[in-house]
């Protein structure tokens, strides 16, 4: 029976999600033109006394700065903070589906576009909020390029921390309608750089997962089948929260994809990690929040 409700779970998620990202730049482009009448991207947002930091939110390995946050930046954005989101990881030729180059030059593109929001908003530290690959790439921003200083705390949904095998990375292609076809015949270095055992992930590793002063929450699925084992996502360090999703609500079968997309007892995590002092406890009843 638990089988047969997680298969079902599943296929509706793939289904929804495909529905969600089968998009033309156009639409996206609708998509991106809508996000600042909510206050999602809207630059002339001035973070508030209650919430001081704009948060930054770093999309998915073929994911891009509008799909992937349809449904956390709303989110966020209705409790009252300045929410960003970029695009990063384009290759040439390839639209659409993004975070596919060379995750150090990727770093840069977050670096620029987070010196972009400090500059706006007047804040001297930013958020940051990752899924999957997203969540993994700002430590190497923060670790060699002089972000430390600029964020305050990051958030990894699903977060790669510690790599994954191709075949977990190729898992993302059915739930991104016409990716196998953008890419095919390439192997881009954004996949090979999440690779465990990777000369970027073993540079971004060696001397220890964390840097001192940054708050780091890790929230992590049993279920997810694009970075296994999902313990690899985890990290070490004296100022670490690894969260399992399904220790906050065992009935919980969210997957990689779907908890970076809709799953609100992960956004009410990820609010509680942005604003510690005023944490409420998080359960299955806050997919009704």
């Amino acid at each position: 029976m638990l089988h047969f409700r997680r298969t079902t779970l599943r296929l509706l998620s793939a289904l929804t999600l495909a529905a969600a990202l089968t998009v033309t730049p156009a639409l996206a482009g609708t998509a991106a033109a809508s996000a600042p009448s909510s206050g999602w991207n809207n630059w002339s947002c001035k973070p508030s006394a209650a919430h001081p930091r704009p948060v930054v939110l770093v999309h998915g390995t073929f994911g891009n700065s509008i799909d992937n946050w349809l449904g956390l930046a709303p989110y966020l954005v209705a409790r009252g903070y300045c929410v960003y989101s970029l695009d990063y990881g384009q290759l040439p030729g390839v639209p659409v589906f993004y975070g596919l180059g060379s995750i150090a030059a990727s770093s840069q593109q977050l670096a620029d576009y987070v010196d972009r929001v400090r500059a706006s908003t007047g804040a001297g530290k930013v958020d940051i909020v990752g899924h999957s690959q997203g969540g993994m790439m700002p430590r190497y921003y923060m670790k060699f390029l002089g972000g430390a200083p600029k964020v305050n705390a990051l958030v990894g949904i699903g977060a790669d921390n510690h790599g994954t095998d191709l075949n977990g990375l190729l898992n993302l292609l059915p739930y991104f309608p016409g990716a196998a076809d953008a890419i095919d015949g390439l192997l881009p270095q954004g996949l090979t750089d999440q690779m465990a055992g990777s000369a970027f992930l073993t540079k971004l590793n060696a001397g220890g997962d964390t840097l001192p002063g940054i708050h780091y929450t890790v929230i992590a699925t049993r279920y997810d089948e694009v970075v296994t084992p999902y313990t690899s996502q985890f990290l070490s360090g004296p100022d670490v929260h690894n969260v399992v999703l399904q220790d906050l609500c065992s009935l919980d079968l969210s997957e990689h994809v779907l908890i970076g997309l809709t799953d609100r007892i992960v956004f009410h995590e990820t609010a509680n990690a942005l604003d510690p002092a005023h944490a409420t406890r998080t359960d299955c009843t806050d997919v009704f929040s």
